[in-house]
């Protein structure tokens, strides 16, 4: 197997992974909330009429449903390496910001990391990025705020706006 099909077999993985998960009723086709749903797993934040153009512009059959071959359609062929980040790989970068190994990141580690990689940040700078970060304002980044945030380049191939 090449390098690129290793890619791509990765990534159509990944794919799939992230499709079962807005799957709710698990009958292989994602609704429009679904779609949104799984959008805003990713940082985005469509409007509902975005939302609507997108799943007209996806379903090429025309049942109203995006299947999972047509969300690969639409979106493998513009996919690159900061869409889905390897999980392993952003489970590590997590695993050095979360010193005490708790599974969540303080101020203070989200600060020191930092600093260590020679961006040391500004007080306002520090309290923006936990307030972006932290959704559930228990004033620590979880995990999944953490995967969040980093996925929301995710919005440049959809042509989508983060706001």
């Amino acid at each position: 197997m090449t390098m690129m099909a290793k890619k791509q077999s990765d990534q159509l993985n990944q794919l799939k992974d992230i499709f079962l998960r807005f799957d709710m009723n698990r009958d292989g086709s994602l609704t429009q909330l679904e779609l949104a749903a799984l959008l805003r797993s990713l940082g985005l934040k469509p409007s509902g009429d975005q939302i609507h153009v997108l799943l007209a512009n996806m379903d090429s059959d025309g049942n109203g449903l995006i299947e999972f071959d047509e969300l690969v359609d639409a979106i493998l062929p513009d996919m690159n390496e900061e869409v889905l980040i390897n999980q392993e790989q952003l489970m590590e970068v997590f695993r050095s910001f979360d010193r005490d190994g708790n599974g969540s990141i303080t101020a203070a580690e989200l600060a020191g990391q930092m600093a260590k990689m020679g961006h040391p940040l500004t007080y306002r700078e520090l309290s923006e990025m936990m307030r972006e970060a932290d959704t559930n304002g228990d004033g620590v980044i979880s995990f999944d705020e953490f995967a969040n945030v980093l996925g929301k380049s995710a919005a440049d191939f959809l042509g989508l706006t983060v706001g």
